[in-house]
């Protein structure tokens, strides 16, 4: 068994602050400049299915990994947005605990992997399968979960590292309350906290989906639930979301109300809103004339390729279908797309964004095609440093994903950047211990944030020739399970702190990225049941059998078959290609 690098309490005592990054495998790119990955210290491999970690081995095996990230700890995620069935399993009785326990043992012996993190989204309801399965019939698991953290923990070991991946909105913090915390928090080296996807496909008008000042409340939350500060790291999202509008938002972009952009009575992603990754097929604009006709079917960026006639789908098929020809459909791949030109208003709102002072977010809203930006920028995370990390005396920070960010890595430069600060960041103040929840609401104005971008000198419009952006269309999108959260709860993230955000200048920010072009795309929807779980939730006993009805199974089945994702359930008959 290899061992950790540096145990966790001498590695939280030898740094400033952690930097953990998921690495992901729908978006493969690393970086093979040093420069570009200055500062991690964890590498998360995402993911190992719940319900088979003992066989599980990563796409990229640890060995290589650790080639390029010598300095870092390397982990497993396990889990991830749909992986509910696993964690129901091995949730619902004791035996089935110590057995995950073990399995989870097995896995790091066997890939060599210095920890794991658990991603269960999420413990006690409203994960995705919301719609077929109620959160009433999910309270056993607010019990199961600290128990299943306390049989890993005692299964691997304290020499190897143990994180959770929490949610982000209140509504899907069901397990994590007053009473449940104390019994968590004692198992785990680090919280990997989700603040992000704040805004997500369940909600009903737009906000920003991870701003200073909602991920401040976040924090704040944890804080007051008793979770440690020191284990504590803020999330960081290395894409933008998109949501479309009922209209054309009159009064103001944010609080617009969106179509709905999940199926009511399935749950099923509407195709009305996506995420948008910072990735160079995304970012560069398509030389159209360079593309060459397929002649096997397929399209895209990655391919070089467009349809001879219909249209490009959003996983790069041609087709005529309303699946090809709508739903994140690449425009410039093919012909006859009915949707949005998504890529297109990306390259407008990346020349246009402006910042929301007041919550500390980056937003665009294309009037013409109805459709509401939102992300963070390098600007936006030096001053979640040093209004949420430092002031709130957090252990560190993690982001999704890293080969999100392959255009120029200009957001793990500014996390980069805010690490060699220290603790007490650029203005020398000395180390803060851990503020109270008053701190979301505290002086946030002493910032300067770099002025806004005019505004468009005529109305956004996806004629690219209009647009400051390069005139050839871009292109691609590529709808998968990108984010690791993907959508959650029912309510709009709560309003910003009343006070005006400002930024210092950034220390020599990269070149601002150019226009977009294609996505990875989380679900994003309607309302959720409410929570019905209680503090003390539901006792789960070991005769507790908790069998899954076929109707359940299909419908886990189904959602499967809808992510692309591999399923595997044991004594099942099914299998999900990649």
């Amino acid at each position: 068994m290899r061992t950790s690098l540096l145990a966790p309490a001498l590695l939280a005592a030898s740094s400033n602050a952690r930097f953990a990054m998921y690495a992901d495998e729908w978006h493969p790119t690393r970086p093979t400049n040093p420069a570009d990955r200055a500062g991690i210290d964890h590498v998360i491999l995402a993911f190992a299915m719940a319900n088979a970690t003992a066989s599980f081995q990563p796409k990229v095996p640890v060995s290589v990994m650790r080639q390029e990230f010598p300095n870092a700890h390397m982990m497993i995620a396990c889990g991830g947005w749909g992986d509910d069935m696993g964690f129901f399993q091995a949730s619902k009785s004791d035996a089935a605990i110590k057995q995950f326990a073990a399995d989870v043992a097995t896995m790091l012996t066997n890939t060599g992997a210095d920890g794991v993190d658990m991603d269960w989204e999420y413990p006690g309801g409203n994960g995705g399968d919301y719609k077929q399965v109620p959160n009433s019939e999910k309270t056993y698991q607010i019990d199961a979960f600290p128990k299943l953290l306390a049989e890993t923990r005692s299964a691997i070991g304290k020499d190897k590292i143990l994180s959770i991946a929490v949610p982000g909105k209140t509504v899907d913090m069901i397990a994590y309350t007053k009473a449940n915390g104390p019994k968590i928090w004692p198992s785990v080296d680090y919280i990997n906290v989700m603040s992000y996807d704040l805004m997500n496909r369940r909600d009903k008008v737009t906000n920003h989906h991870t701003s200073v000042a909602d991920s401040a409340k976040v924090i704040d939350h944890y804080l007051a639930i008793g979770a440690p500060a020191k284990k504590i790291n803020l999330g960081m999202a290395m894409y933008a979301k998109y949501f479309t509008t009922k209209d054309n938002c009159p009064h103001g972009a944010l609080g617009c109300e969106i179509v709905p952009a999940e199926d009511p009575i399935t749950g099923k992603d509407a195709l009305t809103s996506g995420a948008w990754t910072f990735e160079t097929s995304h970012m560069k604009p398509v030389d159209a004339s360079a593309l060459t006709i397929s002649n096997d079917g397929t399209c895209g960026p990655d391919k070089g390729t467009k349809c001879a006639s219909g249209c490009c789908s959003q996983y790069g098929n041609c087709g005529t279908s309303p699946e090809h020809c709508s739903g994140a459909c690449q425009h410039a791949f093919g012909t006859g797309c009915t949707d949005p030109d998504v890529a297109g208003s990306w390259q407008l709102a990346l020349a246009h964004g402006k910042t929301d002072k007041k919550a500390g977010g980056q937003y665009y809203f294309d009037a013409t095609n109805k459709l509401f930006w939102t992300w963070d920028t390098p600007d936006l995370i030096k001053m979640k440093f040093d209004k949420i990390v430092r002031k709130k005396g957090l252990g560190g920070v993690m982001a999704w994903s890293l080969g999100e960010d392959s255009y120029d890595w200009s957001h793990i430069h500014a996390i980069a950047r805010e690490l060699k600060k220290g603790k007490s960041g650029a203005s020398g103040a000395a180390d803060e211990a851990p503020a109270d929840e008053s701190d979301a609401a505290e002086d946030f104005s002493e910032l300067v944030f770099a002025p806004e971008p005019a505004a468009p000198s005529t109305p956004p419009s996806l004629a690219l020739a209009k647009s400051p952006s390069p005139s050839k269309p871009p292109y691609s999108v590529v709808f998968v399970d990108g984010t690791a959260e993907g959508p959650a709860g029912d309510h709009v993230a709560e309003s910003a702190a009343p006070e005006d955000f400002t930024v210092d200048p950034a220390p020599a920010p990269a070149p601002a990225p150019a226009p977009a072009q294609e996505e990875a795309s989380t679900p994003q929807q309607n309302k959720p049941l409410e929570p019905t779980a209680n503090d003390a939730g539901a006792t789960t006993e070991d005769t507790d059998d908790l069998p899954f009805s076929p109707e359940y199974l299909a419908a886990v089945k189904a959602a499967s078959l809808g992510k692309g994702r591999r399923r595997m359930i044991r004594g099942g008959d099914w299998e999900v290609a990649e």
